[in-house]
């Protein structure tokens, strides 16, 4: 008798797509067959088969914050998830489902609860989402990546976020600064979709600064952006590596100095795996401005800083540049503290905790 799979629910963007691979990637490793439950609009569909796991769908959309006509036919919508869900459980009879978070998760983990399966689940955000707030109360096992995500109520175990191994290989800072000569390097990450604010901001505030004294750029800006970054920095004559989209993240962050980027949670995890420190601009509206909770912790630790996007101004940011790249030296010292942050043993200690509830069940 073939064992069981364990069942992984994440969808929509990267920041939770992501860690779920590479827990999926971790159970793989220790011989647990895995299958997805996802939705084809969601960045899950383009990774999930083509890192060849086997991967379910199920219909759902967000629902906060959609207006009146989205209210009325949300319970539709989710009561529709939900069979779909319950549909895929009974036939797949995964032996313990973990929910890594994105609209998938909730009648996912709704059903995982209503057959009696194992459900576990991980709040990558510092403020825990609405979905996860919800399943706690369902759970056998919630987990967080930061303390305090969700209320004192909630048992849940501090276990950091799971980070891809490739970047986790990553030499550490003395290893990569000591070594480094010539101008100071900055990675701009825009995200998939672009950061406006960003591919405005950095070319005007880089143009203020002497020539002799900038730094060299890689910008990551997304598709969408591509065409306005691109005439931005042309504008401000500022020289420029523009791509839309970064396949080889390891190798960006080990060429990088310093990193000015939005505050996902997935990219805190990255930053502090790697060791490197950053200028962070969280997403204004994000959910419960759970991004600049997310920068919290390296900005407390001298790490990184947090600049609110309605103060994003060139001028400020030219002056935060002109202090920050002063020295190599001390971005390396910055670099140690968020290395410091790192939580190493986050995957192994997820991916246990899905075999420990799975068991050895056939």
């Amino acid at each position: 008798m073939s064992v069981r799979p364990i069942m992984i629910m994440a969808g929509g963007t990267g920041g939770h797509v992501y860690p779920a691979l590479a827990v999926a990637r971790a159970l793989q490793a220790a011989s647990r067959d895995v299958v997805w439950l996802g939705t084809q609009r969601g960045l899950e569909a383009r990774i999930v088969p083509a890192a060849e796991i086997d991967i379910e769908w199920i219909s759902v959309k967000g629902l906060r914050r959609k207006g009146l006509l989205a209210a009325v036919v949300a319970p539709f919508q989710v009561g529709w998830a939900l069979l779909q869900s319950l549909a895929v459980i009974i036939r797949r009879r995964p032996a313990a489902v973990l929910g890594m978070g994105g609209f998938v998760s909730g009648p996912g983990g709704v059903a995982a609860w209503l057959t009696r399966r194992p459900l576990v689940i991980h709040e990558q955000n510092a403020a825990a989402g609405l979905t996860n707030r919800l399943l706690a109360r369902l759970a056998r096992v919630v987990l967080q990546a930061f303390p305090g995500s969700f209320n004192s109520r909630v048992r849940a175990q501090t276990v950091g976020n799971p980070v891809r191994e490739d970047i986790a290989a990553v030499p550490p800072p003395h290893e990569r600064y000591t070594e480094r000569k010539g101008p100071l390097r900055v990675l701009v990450l825009g995200g998939s979709q672009g950061a406006l604010a960003l591919n405005r901001s950095v070319p005007a505030a880089l143009a203020k600064l002497d020539k002799d004294v900038r730094p060299i750029v890689r910008h990551q800006c997304g598709e969408r952006t591509l065409d306005t970054a691109r005439e931005a920095y042309a504008s401000n004559d500022v020289e420029v590596e523009l791509v839309p989209f970064i396949e080889d993240m390891a190798e960006a962050y080990a060429w990088a100095d310093l990193v000015i980027c939005r505050a996902g949670a997935l990219t805190v995890a990255e930053l502090c795996a790697v060791g490197l420190p950053a200028l962070f601009v969280p997403y204004p509206a994000a959910v419960d401005d759970h991004q600049t909770a997310n920068a919290r912790p390296m900005a407390d630790a001298g790490a990184a800083m947090i600049v609110p996007e309605r103060e994003l101004t060139p001028t400020y940011l030219a002056d935060l540049l002109r202090e920050w790249l002063q020295s190599r030296a001390e971005l390396q010292q910055k670099a140690a503290r968020a290395r410091a942050m790192s939580q190493p043993d986050a995957l192994d200690r997820i991916a246990g905790i899905c075999l420990a509830q799975a068991g050895g069940v056939a």
